[in-house]
This record gives C-alpha cells, sequence and structure tokens, in this order.
C-alpha cells in the first residue's frame, strides 16, 4: 500500500492487517514516501505491518517507530535470532518462506519460538514476492500446523475456491497482492470487495 486515497478505500473493508513495504528493489517500496499521518488515522483493529527483506535491526526498529507499525513480515533470509530480537520489541513478527514442491518443513523449526506467524509464499527467481504464481498448495500437507500460517503467491478470485479448501490446516488468512492491484502498490478495490463477499466472517 503507498497511496494514501487507496489505503483509506482498503481500510473501509476492514482488513486484519495491511501491509507497507520497507525494501528498495521492490515497486512497492515506501520508504521515506509513506505519510505517518495516513497510518494514524487508521483504525487500531487494522494491524500495521511493515514488510522487510534481509534488513537489519536498527533499520527495522527505526521504521516500526516512526511509523508506529504492529508487526513486521521478514521476507528474506533472517535469522531465529533478529526474529527473538523484534518479537522482544514487542511486535508481531511474521516470518516468511520460499515454498516450492521439494520445501522442508523443518526449516520453520528454529523460528517457532519467535513468530507469531509464518507466512508461506511461492519460490520465485528474481525477487521476493510479488509474483501472482501459486505454489502447488498440496505441499501444505507436510506442514505441522504447530504455529499459525497466511498463505501467499497468487491469491486470486480464480482459485479462491481452492483456498476455501484448506480448512484442515492452521491456515490465520490469506495475504493477497499482485493478483488484486491495478498497479504495483494501487490495489483494485472492488475486486478486494468481491473476495470479501467471498469471507464473511
Amino acid at each position: 500500500m503507498k497511496n494514501p486515497e487507496n489505503i483509506q478505500a482498503v481500510a473501509e473493508l476492514k482488513p486484519n492487517f495491511m501491509g507497507f513495504i520497507f525494501y528498495e528493489k521492490s515497486p512497492r517500496n515506501v520508504t521515506s514516501e509513506l505519510d505517518k499521518n495516513v497510518l494514524k488515522s487508521l483504525p487500531e483493529s487494522i494491524k500495521k505491518i511493515g514488510v522487510f527483506v534481509n534488513a537489519n535491526f536498527e533499520f527495522i526498529t527505526n521504521q516500526v517507530t516512526e511509523y508506529q507499525l504492529d508487526g513486521v513480515q521478514l521476507h528474506g533470509n533472517e535469522s531465529p535470532e533478529l526474529c527473538s530480537q523484534l518479537k522482544a520489541h514487542s511486535v508481531l513478527v511474521f516470518k516468511a518462506f520460499s515454498v516450492d514442491d521439494n520445501f522442508d518443513f523443518t526449516a520453520t523449526e528454529p523460528y517457532k519460538r519467535f513468530v507469531d506467524y509464518f507466512l508461506f509464499d511461492t519460490k520465485a527467481t528474481g525477487g521476493h514476492g510479488g509474483h501472482g504464481v501459486a505454489f502447488d498448495w498440496k505441499v501444505l500437507n507436510g506442514y505441522d500446523n504447530e504455529v499459525p500460517f497466511l498463505l501467499a503467491g497468487g491469491v486470486s478470485l480464480e482459485n479462491v475456491e481452492e483456498v476455501k479448501k484448506l480448512t484442515h490446516l492452521n491456515i490465520f488468512g490469506i495475504d493477497v497482492n499482485s493478483k488484486f492491484e491495478i498497479e504495483p502498490g494501487l490495489k483494485d478495490v472492488e475486486e478486494l470487495k468481491e473476495l470479501k463477499r467471498q469471507f464473511p466472517t
């Protein structure tokens, strides 16, 4: 999310979380251009999540303080130790993992004590997320479900019925991005309204 009017329009749909990307290589990067007053105006029910890729503790916590973020999503190769440090900083911690057909879920084990949620996204070459491609969700049957997770990567109105079939998993929610964008960082509010109608509770 980048555009103030778009942020407000999406906020009216009352999502649980709203993400703001602090990663210079992303076309959705908001570093140094995000309006703090817009974020302050969001209702407390919407948790503001900063998305970071291989950033250090100081940079992350500076953004948390400056923008009054409620949580952080770590989308790179961050260590369990960094997650622990951030958890002690009293923010929600999401750790993303890039998943393909051969993903080994034991990779999540060292992080379990230090995160609130995992996020499982599609493993892709040339970047971190935002590719609009779904992985084979059957792979998730290999997860032990100990920590709740968000599903990311290519979630769209076209495959939402398949998402609904994942109720046997400890899935907390879905992370939607490029499939619901008009352009990078600008969400299609009408499509999001339709998505919300698919999940009324």
